[in-house]
């Protein structure tokens, strides 16, 4: 795996996402095909939390998987035969919940693609906030 340093502006150029649902802030290790290592900072500041949950705020789970899915995109896109396409979610095969996240928290997500098989993918995800798990999940892509 290679150490990188993709801000917002060279992810784009990547995958198709742009805000507000770009949901990853930088890549941080990056092998083409194989894996991706992202960060998303957590801040108050999105509109999710004006209603998720007032008083108690709470980042929904299907963002934190649909980051892991970004992550996997970039790792699934960066590799030569995929260059330019659009991965669309094919599937959430498992996603398992550990712990709470919460504006101010840096999420580390990474990616491992375990399959490629024509136009699918698929991949293992996992998001940790300092160090401890906050959510995994085994991801499909399909490559449009």
């Amino acid at each position: 795996m290679a150490k990188v340093d993709l801000d917002s502006t060279a992810i784009q150029k990547i995958i198709p996402h742009r805000y507000p649902m770009l949901l990853i802030d930088r890549v941080e290790e990056l092998e083409p095909g194989k894996m991706a290592v992202a960060k998303r900072n957590v801040t108050i500041h999105e509109e999710v939390f004006n209603g998720h949950f007032p008083n108690n705020p709470v980042l929904p789970g299907a963002l934190i998987v649909e980051s892991l899915a970004q992550t996997g995109a970039v790792a699934l896109l960066s590799a030569p035969e995929f260059k330019g396409k659009t991965a669309y979610f094919g599937g959430i095969h498992s996603a398992e919940f550990r712990k709470v996240v919460r504006p101010g928290d840096s999420m580390r997500l990474e990616v491992e693609l375990t399959k490629i098989r024509g136009n699918i993918g698929e991949g293992k995800g996992i998001a940790t906030v300092d160090g401890q798990r906050a959510c995994t999940a085994e991801l499909t892509f399909m490559i449009g």
